[in-house]
C-alpha cells in the first residue's frame, strides 16, 4: 500500500517546502491539477529535478488530446497521468498508448464515475490503474466512502483512493486494502505535516 501525497490549492513554495517535510514517508508525489495550472508543466519539471528516485503523478485530468497533453507531462517528468474517466475511449487508448511508448503509466480517475459496466469497459480496452475518488466540491456532501469499493470488484484493476481521507476515515480504507492511498489536506494543511504523514504511513503499514 503506497502513500501519494497530492499537492492542490498551494503555491510553489508552499508544495517544495511540505515535500522537503515529508518526503520520506511518501512514495508518490502528486502534482495537482490546480497547481498545474497555476505554474504550468514546468513545476513537474522542477519537482522532478528536486526529487529524482521519487515516483510522480501529473494530475493532468486529460479530456481530450491525450496525446499531445500525456507527451507534455511525460516529458517534463512525470510517471503517471491522469484521464478522466468519462474521457472518450479513443482518447484513454491515446494516452494509454504514449504511456507505454514512454515509459510511463496512466490512471483512470472515476471521478462521478457511477456505473461497474463502465469500469469493466475501462479494463478490456487496457486500463489497470483506476482512482476512485469524491471531489472537493462533493466532499460538502462526505468524504470518500467504502461503498464505491463496489465499482471495481470482479474487475482486474489497480486500485488508488482519493477524496478527503484523514486521520480518521484511513482505517476504514486501508480494511479494503487499496494499492494506493491519496490524501492531500489532511497532511498539507495541518502544522506539523510531517508529524502526520509519519503517522499515516504507520497506520498504512500496520492495516
Amino acid at each position: 500500500m503506497k502513500l501519494q501525497l497530492a499537492l492542490d490549492r498551494l503555491t510553489r513554495g508552499e508544495s517544495i517546502r511540505i515535500l522537503e517535510s515529508v518526503k520520506q514517508y511518501v512514495d508518490i508525489i502528486e502534482v495537482g491539477t490546480g497547481v498545474i495550472k497555476e505554474y504550468g508543466v514546468s513545476i513537474i519539471k522542477e519537482i522532478r529535478d528536486l526529487y529524482p528516485d521519487k515516483t510522480i503523478l501529473a494530475d493532468m485530468k486529460i479530456c481530450d488530446a491525450g496525446k499531445h497533453e500525456a507527451i507534455q507531462a511525460f516529458t517534463a517528468g512525470a510517471d503517471i497521468v491522469t484521464v478522466m474517466g468519462f474521457a472518450a475511449n479513443p482518447t484513454i487508448k491515446e494516452t494509454l498508448q504514449v504511456a507505454k511508448e514512454m515509459d510511463g503509466q496512466m490512471l483512470i480517475d472515476l471521478l462521478e464515475i457511477q456505473s461497474a459496466d463502465r469500469v469493466k469497459e475501462l479494463s478490456s480496452i487496457g486500463v489497470e490503474l483506476v482512482s476512485l475518488h469524491v471531489g472537493k466540491d462533493k466532499q460538502t456532501e462526505g468524504v470518500f466512502h467504502t461503498d464505491l469499493f463496489s465499482l471495481i470488484e470482479g474487475v482486474p484493476v489497480k486500485v488508488a483512493v482519493a477524496g478527503g481521507i484523514n486521520l480518521k476515515t484511513l482505517p476504514e480504507i486501508t480494511q479494503h486494502k487499496p494499492d494506493i492511498v491519496i490524501i492531500g489536506s489532511a497532511i498539507t494543511g495541518q502544522d506539523n505535516p510531517e508529524l502526520v504523514a509519519k503517522t499515516i504511513k504507520n497506520m498504512m503499514q500496520d492495516s
